[in-house]
């Protein structure tokens, strides 16, 4: 399969995957704490890519450990416990709206860290969408909810640290496989820590095969398996495939599947959110109106 062709299968498989996780941690938040939920994410990932981990362990990249510890930490560590929390104070359909703006971090990252050059066209798109991130946090939660701005704010730093994660990989760690990758970075990187954070839960000490724990570890299960290990491979994939610009731009049509799922699920947008919307997906289509304009 040629590059530009697997780009596009991946960015729609990516989007239907990662739009489905905001409900699966509402979901997940009915039964565990959103600590909880965060551990859980990626210790449960963690155990299902050890065998891989331990038959590549050779390919550990020991010159970029600090890179790998970068870009595990802020892609595959923070925002899973940053998510759940805005969570419990936002809808899903709000988290996957807010979640769009990546691809804006994605060129200020670029621009600050790596030294991508950055145009008019992407300050002016940059503008335009966190006006609507604006209208999100002061408009509530669609229901006649109160003033937000906490778990958006907590959200917004979630997605900045996607995009830390993302330049990252891209400019330091693409020698290495995505399986191998992600393998590495959940079974050798994060593994532990997950573990540690999971204890001070107190969720060892409290758990047990009842009904309602077993429902959520199957929802936070499905999260890991399919919203965190399989969708990192898939995403370390696309970035060897395509830009970090490009990449990130699955983020336009994830808020689409998130807010599917939240009205499946009962969730309201008022008028207020939906025009939000509507600015932020507008700002991010004039960003990307050329799609070369970021380069070394």
């Amino acid at each position: 399969m040629n590059a530009d062709k697997e780009k596009w299968i991946l960015l729609v498989v990516l989007s239907l995957i990662w739009g489905s996780s905001f409900i699966l941690i509402k979901k997940s938040l009915e039964h565990f704490s959103p600590y909880q939920v965060g551990a859980l994410r990626v210790l449960i990932a963690g155990i299902i890519l050890m065998p891989i981990a331990i038959l590549k362990y050779k390919l550990f990249p020991k010159k970029h450990l600090k890179w790998l510890l970068l870009a595990a930490f802020t892609g595959n560590f923070i925002p899973m416990f940053l998510f759940p929390i805005a969570e419990t104070e936002v809808s899903s359909s709000i988290a996957g709206i807010i979640n769009s703006m990546m691809p804006i971090f994605v060129i200020i990252v670029g621009a600050l860290i790596w030294k991508f050059d950055t145009t008019k066209q992407q300050i002016v798109g940059t503008l335009i969408s966190f006006t609507g991130v604006c209208l999100l946090a002061f408009g509530g939660d669609g229901e006649g909810g109160k003033f937000k701005l906490i778990p958006i704010l907590l959200l917004l730093l979630a997605t900045l640290c996607y995009a830390i994660s993302t330049t990252t990989v891209k400019s330091k760690l693409m020698e290495i496989s995505s399986t191998v990758l992600s393998a590495f970075v959940f079974s050798f990187v994060l593994f532990f820590p997950s573990l540690i954070a999971l204890s001070f839960t107190g969720f060892f000490s409290t758990f047990s095969f009842d009904e309602n724990n077993l429902t959520g570890l199957m929802f936070v299960g499905l999260l890991s398996i399919f919203g965190t290990g399989l969708a990192m491979m898939m995403n370390y994939r696309l970035l060897k495939v395509s830009t970090p610009l490009f990449a990130s731009t699955v983020t336009l049509l994830m808020p689409i599947v998130a807010i599917i799922w939240g009205i499946l699920d009962g969730e309201k947008l008022g008028t207020i959110q939906f025009i939000g919307t509507g600015i932020i997906i507008a700002g991010l289509i004039f960003l990307r109106a050329k799609p070369n304009v970021i380069k070394k």
